[in-house]
This record gives C-alpha cells, sequence and structure tokens, in this order.
C-alpha cells in the first residue's frame, strides 16, 4: 500500500509527520515523501526539513494522498503542475486526505465542490471559495476524501483512516503504540473554546497560525 505524502516550502511540519507515526503501522505500507524535485524540503520556519526521495514526476500513483499544509499553501493555489498532479493521484487512489490547509490545495484542484470538508479555523473563506462546505470538525469523511481540521487533527484523521483501512482494533493498538492519549493543559484548542486574549494574540500578529 503505496502512501504518498507531497512536501512544499513551508509546509507545517506536524502535518506530516503526526499522520505519518500513525501509518507506518499498516500492514505493508509504504511511505513516499515526494516533492517538485528529491532533496531536502523545509517547513515553515525553516530549521526543519523532511527529504523528500521521490520527485512527483516519479510517482504515477498511490492507493493513498495525503496532503499537508501550512503558509506554503497559499502561494500553490495556482500551480498547475502540482494541481494536475493532485488530481490524477486522487484519480487513482483508494484516499485522498489533507491536514490543516492542505484541504485549500484539494480544493484549487476542484475536488471539493458541493462536498463538507474542514480545515484550519482560519483558512474557512478560502476554502469555500472553492466550493466546499466548512464543516467544524476534527475529521471529516465525504466518500473516499478525509480531509482534518488543524495540524494535530492529522493524528485524529489518520487514526480513523487506519480503522477504515484495517479494523477498529488495529487503530486502537496503533494509538496504544504511540501513547497518543492527549490531555492538554488548557481548553483552548479551538476558536470557541480559546480566550480572546488568546485569539487577539493571534490576530494581532503577536503569534502566527500555522496556516
Amino acid at each position: 500500500m503505496r502512501i504518498v505524502v507531497p512536501l512544499f516550502d513551508r509546509f507545517t511540519a506536524l502535518d506530516a509527520v503526526g499522520p505519518y507515526e500513525v501509518l507506518k503501522f499498516l500492514p505493508e505500507a509504504e511511505i513516499v515523501f515526494a516533492a517538485a524535485k528529491s532533496g531536502p524540503v523545509r517547513d515553515v520556519p525553516k530549521s526543519l526539513a523532511l527529504t523528500a526521495d521521490a520527485a512527483f514526476d516519479d510517482i504515477d500513483s498511490c492507493d493513498v494522498l495525503l496532503v499537508p499544509g501550512g503558509p506554503g499553501t497559499r502561494g500553490l493555489l495556482d500551480d498547475d503542475g502540482l494541481l494536475d498532479w493532485i488530481r490524477r493521484m486522487h484519480g487513482g487512489s483508494t484516499w485522498t486526505t489533507s491536514v490543516c490547509t492542505g484541504s485549500l490545495l484539494l480544493g484549487a484542484a476542484g475536488l471539493l465542490v458541493g462536498l463538507s470538508a474542514t480545515t484550519h479555523w482560519g483558512a474557512v473563506g478560502v476554502l469555500e471559495s472553492f466550493g466546499a462546505i466548512y464543516t467544524p470538525e476534527r475529521v471529516v469523511f465525504q466518500e473516499k476524501i478525509v480531509t482534518a481540521a488543524g495540524v494535530s487533527a492529522g493524528i485524529d484523521m489518520a487514526l480513523a483512516l487506519a480503522a477504515h483501512i484495517t479494523d477498529q482494533t488495529t487503530a486502537e493498538a496503533i494509538q496504544l503504540a504511540i501513547e497518543y492519549d492527549p490531555q492538554p493543559p488548557f481548553d483552548a484548542g479551538s476558536p470557541g473554546k480559546a480566550s480572546q486574549a488568546a485569539k487577539d494574540l493571534i490576530v494581532g500578529g503577536g503569534l502566527r497560525p500555522p496556516r
């Protein structure tokens, strides 16, 4: 089972690595990181790099497409080469998935028209501009397309996907293996829960959201 994760300059690392840590446990999983050209690709602060072992042109098909997000997505929404590649991968995939603003790339490729989808809370307007119906849930399944909300939701999405690909017991075993038992110290993980002061810190530019 080939799982392909496209990388691009200024992606958000956890969008790719979180699901990777889950999906690598699937039986016979082959996970390929790809980019416009092979080699290191830098995340949003450019302090971390993941290595793309393949170029997009080297990949002709996949079973699972997993598109991460990050600030770099905004400059790719009219990148015909990447969007055509996403359409080709989707055409032969069993599952097409995204994390955070990776859904904007699915939308720009025309894959979300009329479908419910989610994204980072700060990118709802852009998602809807592509004809998607924003749904404020952590994970949204629509036929073979699965979208996850911001960053950490990619882990939830990958576990839910693992259950669909295998079974619930296997997914639960993977969750146990990575000891994913979140107990955050603050109940501030969504706009509806966060304090106004926390939201003001982001909106005012003191803390940039990973989108």
